[in-house]
């Protein structure tokens, strides 16, 4: 049996995805920007598709705009709304368990003279809403927060800190990366006060290579790619009509699936019951309350991750040991250090993430394969 457990890192493509991005790529080849009748069919496309992502985030005004993922809608809300100001100092405000894809674009920042500040988080993975209150002031100009962290599934007050943000900094904008939320849990970028918000195709069973990026108040943001002025001018470059027809298929599927997150949730508790027979075991992140549907990480004592995960591999269980996009650097865990989990646990640490492809058959398995595997190991290195 196949049991994909690595969601997180990437999903499987819908099959009506599939079927949608081969018929644009047959059918609907021309140029976004060319005025002739294959142009205007393409445009048609990439209009119908912004206003079903529009919808799907609950935003009734500012734009959307697509991007080539996740990384590149979090560097261009990020620089494009402080380069411009970075000679003033500008003060930025993020946490210690953002993705790479925002904290390298703090850490660029800081280097070129922003004064930027990180905010810890609790033992669950939730931001320190107090620390947050003390780092916020009159100067700051913008404040980055994930949703749902990528690693542990812990989701993060964003209401609670836009609230904040007006009482403190009422002209600082709010950017929140969306990428591991989106679908899972309930967005509304009008409720919840957000300026800027980040999403990726390939997390919710769309393509690869597709994002986007939802923008309150355009003038306040400045492009960080030049040429021909796509997208409202804030991404320049031919649009890739096929995967954005194929992003917006995935999205137009998950909205009529309102019941997947509890779907998810089910699964994901099916699953700690039963790892909950493994003795020392320890679970990374909070509860049902302040935790996502489909992340679980766990730390089993004595049996190495890596070693794990490739035992588990030869059985057709695949699962992470954290984020896909810094898993070949040898260094921490940022987001479990940052939660205050030991040395010892963190080199124990599992990710395993639920998509839409996964049953309880699948999870039945996966449980008593890592189980096996995990004593397997115990033994091996006691």
């Amino acid at each position: 049996m196949l049991a994909y457990l690595d969601n997180s890192a990437t999903t499987r493509p819908f099959d009506e995805v599939i079927e949608t991005m081969g018929e644009l790529s047959r059918e609907c080849y021309g140029n976004p920007s060319s005025l002739h009748s294959l142009g205007l069919s393409a445009e048609r496309v990439i209009r119908s598709a912004k206003e079903v992502l529009m919808r799907s985030i609950g935003a009734k005004e500012g734009r959307f705009i697509f991007t080539s993922g996740g990384t590149e809608s979090d560097n261009l809300a990020i620089l494009g709304s402080v380069l411009s100001a970075v000679r003033r100092s500008p003060e930025c405000v993020t946490t210690k368990i953002e993705h790479p894809a925002v904290s390298e674009a703090f850490a660029y920042l800081s280097s070129i003279g922003a004064d930027c500040h990180y905010v810890g988080v609790d033992a669950r993975g939730v931001v320190d809403l107090k620390e947050m209150e003390q780092t916020l002031s009159p100067r700051t100009m913008l404040v980055s927060v994930m949703l749902v962290n990528n690693e542990v599934g812990s989701i993060q007050p964003i209401e609670e800190i836009s609230r904040m943000m007006k009482r403190i900094c009422p002209e600082a904008l709010l950017h929140v990366d969306a990428v591991q939320a989106f679908g899972k849990v309930p967005i509304s970028v009008d409720k919840m006060g957000i300026d800027l918000l980040s999403v990726s195709g390939h997390k919710i069973h769309g393509p690869k290579g597709i994002g986007g990026l939802y923008i309150r108040h355009p003038n306040r943001l400045k492009p960080i790619v030049f040429g021909g002025h796509q997208e409202d001018n804030f991404r320049s470059g031919t649009q890739n009509t096929t995967a954005i027809g194929g992003f917006a298929k995935a999205v137009e599927r998950i909205v009529e699936q309102p019941e997947e997150p509890m779907r998810l949730a089910a699964l994901k508790q099916r699953m700690l019951e039963k790892l909950s027979k493994l003795s020392d075991i320890k679970i990374n992140g909070g509860d049902k309350e302040t935790s996502a549907p489909h992340i679980i990480n766990i730390s089993i004592k004595n049996a190495k991750s890596e070693v794990l995960l490739h035992s588990l591999e030869t059985r057709g269980v695949f699962v992470s040991t954290g984020s896909a996009c810094s898993s070949n650097k040898p260094s921490l865990s940022p987001v479990l250090s940052a939660m205050g989990v030991s040395r010892a646990d963190i080199d124990c640490a599992i990710r395993i993430s639920l998509g839409s492809d996964n049953d309880e058959e699948q999870v039945d398995y996966a449980a008593q394969v890592i189980c096996e595997e995990a004593e397997t190991l115990r033994e091996l290195f006691r």
